[in-house]
């Protein structure tokens, strides 16, 4: 328990418009432990950034409503915090990329002074100090200091997430939620920044909560990995559990809908359908409706959680029969 940074308790969050209830995030459980990174995978609309937007305290209110669940960070609950001290674990200890740079970055402030602020919101310090603090970070995620002084428009795709990067760790928080910080980058310029994070993470033993799609980037970040489908936590272990011991049909049509050097297939394998509307849920298993290993009890007796191994769970009823 003492190495225990997040533990998130049976969250049930709803977004309520035009008369219609979305089930967005249905009965979640995480734990991630510190200086460790915990991938959340899962198609659009899984509702992975609710949960991390739920965390951070930061859901839009209304039309989001948390109906239910605990959030504990190093074992307090974030949902029984004031207003006023939820602020100050916002960036001192709790940070988070955003997932387009483009619009996270102000237009009309120049990056060192948008770093700087940044700082000086949470520490007291002066202006001129906040300003070097804001250098350091700049150098820090390979931004020659003299650039302090320019603006977002004078940057690059990859250098602006940078930036972003640079303001989510100014205060050196212990926890960096980052959702999907490379979507908007090619290929080199991810390698780069995923390798930046690395290398801040070990250098200031933070945690990480990456949300993402793809599954490159969980095995070469993440200790442990939870699957979202539809609201909820369909697969979670570790990264070698996911990978190499697939339990859920869900997260075998992800591998198989991936490309593989060695095969000589001519076509991929998408998941069939789409995911259901979150505004009307089936009672039973989410997943019923795509699953290739499907039975009348899955529908009408619904998903069953299972323990295939130490730490690795399973929400599936077939679980150990078929994949």
């Amino acid at each position: 328990m003492e190495n225990n940074l997040l533990k998130v308790n049976d969250l049930i969050i709803e977004y309520h418009s035009d008369k219609k209830i979305v089930q967005a995030v249905n009965g979640v459980n995480l734990e991630l432990n510190k200086g460790e990174t915990l991938g959340l995978v899962g198609e659009t609309g899984a509702g992975k950034t609710t949960i991390a937007k739920a965390i951070l305290r930061i859901l839009p209110d209304p039309p989001a409503k948390i109906k239910q669940g605990k959030i504990f960070f190093e074992g307090t609950d974030l949902l029984e915090l004031s207003e006023k001290k939820m602020s100050h674990i916002k960036g001192n200890e709790i940070s988070m990329i955003f997932q387009d740079p483009m619009t996270a970055l102000n237009p009309i402030m120049s990056i060192g002074k948008q770093i700087a602020e940044t700082i000086r919101l949470h520490e007291k310090i002066s202006k001129a100090r906040a300003n070097i603090e804001a250098i350091k970070m700049l150098e820090l995620v390979g931004i020659p200091g003299e650039r302090f002084g320019e603006y977002p428009h004078q940057f690059s795709g990859g250098m602006k997430q940078r930036v972003v990067i640079a303001m989510a760790l100014a205060c050196k928080p212990k926890l960096l939620l980052a959702d999907e910080p490379t979507t908007a980058l090619d290929v080199t310029i991810q390698a780069q920044v995923l390798e930046l994070m690395n290398k801040l993470k070990k250098e200031l033993n933070t945690s990480v909560l990456l949300i993402t799609h793809d599954l490159g980037i969980v095995a070469e970040m993440c200790d442990k990995v939870a699957v979202i489908y539809a609201g909820e936590v369909v697969e979670s272990g570790s990264a070698i559990d996911i990978f190499d011991n697939t339990a859920h049909p869900y997260t075998k049509g992800l591998f198989d809908s991936l490309p593989k050097l060695d095969s000589m297939e001519s076509r991929l394998k998408p998941i069939k359908g789409m995911m259901p509307d979150p505004t009307e849920l089936p009672s039973g298993c989410k997943f019923y409706d795509r699953c290739p290993y499907a039975v009348e009890d899955c529908k009408s007796l619904g998903a069953e959680k299972k323990e295939m191994g130490s730490g690795h769970y399973v929400l599936c009823r077939r679980a150990g029969e078929v994949c």
